[in-house]
């Protein structure tokens, strides 16, 4: 049986796509002759977590196989990575120097980032928007794998949710409240249509910025929104899959989306995405078939589609077949984890 550790940062249970990610495949290690130990970096101010990365460092090591860095802790362990001989993998799942921080933390941890990432065998990453971002630093081909996230949520739980309410379509957003999902862009977008034309569905963290939360629940305040807009906070998720089948349209007009495992997760329900041309989205869909693929900030256009696939049931029903075929051809998290643990495998002889 192989024995993986995986290094990353907090809490493992914390709702975002790479946690999930690394929730997935420790479940499905035993299915795959493994075993995947977590062990975590405390969360401190950066780059004082460095000092106890040392310790996380040497427990992980203890009668692992193969050991696995989460993008999000590899700046913690760069001093600490020379004359580690056990095989390492490094799984990534946003661009060195990260995404959500300012300049100057971006560019001590792009450069501590990379110091991890020298000592890996094999650079695992989420997307082909990565291995973009990593063959363009000038990382050989070959030493990269894309491994991307499963496309199937969790099953749905019974409950029925009547998400149309009596608008003609329901909108359904999914993400944490921090800047680059542009979740105040597509509260604009509502506040501009018609009353009954769509009614809006946020799920996802409500709390994690605090300074975009206070702006997003002034602008929830706004008469325009109000009755039209249904904050839901974070769901389980039982409760967010039977969200995407009871859904219309699935809008997340994301700047920065590394993969963006909820899209993978509309798309096979059938749910037309509509998101500006950024990140990995234009690797899902294809503008005009899956879904409407926007410039960015163009909120304009993001009115326009969504209004456009709200009152055109040809067209949306169009493109909702289209997205549950393209879905259809992502991989399953079974296969996912098929291939995260053959990499692992492969590392570790």
């Amino acid at each position: 049986m192989l024995r993986a550790s995986l290094i990353t940062l907090g809490d493992p249970e914390r709702l975002t796509g790479g946690y999930l990610y690394h929730r997935r495949m420790a479940a499905a290690a035993g299915e795959n002759d493994a075993t995947l130990h977590f062990e975590s970096c405390p969360e401190l101010v950066f780059p004082f977590g460095v000092v106890a990365a040392r310790a996380v460092l040497r427990r992980a090591l203890r009668g692992a196989d193969v050991m696995v860095v989460d993008s999000i802790a590899a700046a913690l362990l760069a001093p600490w990575m020379r004359g580690v001989d056990t095989p390492m993998v490094a799984m990534l799942h946003q661009p060195p120097g990260g995404i959500d921080h300012g300049r100057l933390r971006s560019r001590i941890q792009s450069h501590l980032d990379s110091r991890t990432y020298r000592h890996a065998r094999l650079l695992m990453v989420a997307s082909e928007t990565l291995a973009d971002d990593l063959r363009a630093r000038g990382h050989a081909t070959g030493q990269i794998r894309v491994v991307v996230p499963g496309r199937d949520p969790a099953q749905a739980t019974p409950r029925r949710f009547d998400l149309r309410a009596k608008s003609r379509v329901a909108l359904l957003c999914v993400g944490n409240w921090i800047p680059r999902k542009g979740i105040l862009e597509v509260l604009e977008a509502v506040a501009r249509l018609p009353v009954d034309t769509v009614t809006l569905h946020l799920v996802g963290d409500d709390t994690a910025d605090r300074r975009y939360t206070k702006r997003l629940r002034r602008r929830l305040r706004d008469p325009a929104l109000i009755g039209r807009v249904v904050v839901h906070g974070p769901l389980p998720a039982g409760d967010v899959a039977a969200m995407y089948e009871a859904a219309d349209v699935f809008v997340l007009p994301s700047t920065k989306e590394p993969y963006g495992t909820v899209l993978g997760e509309a798309l096979a329900a059938g749910l037309p995405i509509v998101g500006w041309n950024a990140g990995n989205l234009p690797h899902l869909i294809e503008n005009g078939r899956e879904g409407v693929l926007l410039p960015v900030g163009d909120v304009d256009g993001l009115t326009a589609a969504i209004g456009r696939l709200a009152v055109n049931d040809d067209e949306r029903a169009a493109m909702a077949d289209a997205a549950r075929r393209r879905g259809e051809a992502l991989p399953t998290w079974q296969d996912t984890a098929r291939a995260f643990f053959a990499a692992l495998r492969e590392v570790s002889h």
